[in-house]
């Protein structure tokens, strides 16, 4: 069952700018965090996960690309998808960063 956020993260207001996304608990380095952005051809989707993420120039996380293609079937589907990934160890009630790659800052 899809859920906007994983159970160990929460939405509040945030010191960077707005609400922002933040650790109920401690999160491990290399903890995957869920889906933040699909890309369909030009279309770039943003997921609420990553709708709430603020930007950091030393951030804790950071966006890994999966690239998803069906050539081999009679229906042809290409499409990107990027994954939240711990880069650190995130302490409770921090906030979740990362650099900003599709928006300007």
């Amino acid at each position: 069952m899809y859920k906007p956020l994983p159970d160990s993260l929460t939405i509040k207001t945030s010191r960077v700018n707005g609400l922002g996304v933040f650790a109920k608990e401690v999160i491990p380095q290399a903890t995957h965090l869920g889906m933040t952005h699909l890309q369909f051809g030009k279309t770039l989707i943003r997921t609420p996960l990553g709708g709430f993420i603020n930007h950091s120039d030393d951030p804790n996380c950071e966006k890994a690309k999966l690239k998803f293609t069906n050539s081999d079937k009679q229906t042809d589907y290409h499409f990107n998808k990027w994954n939240l990934i711990a880069i650190k160890d995130i302490k409770k009630d921090e906030e979740i960063t990362l650099k900003y790659t599709f928006y300007n800052v």
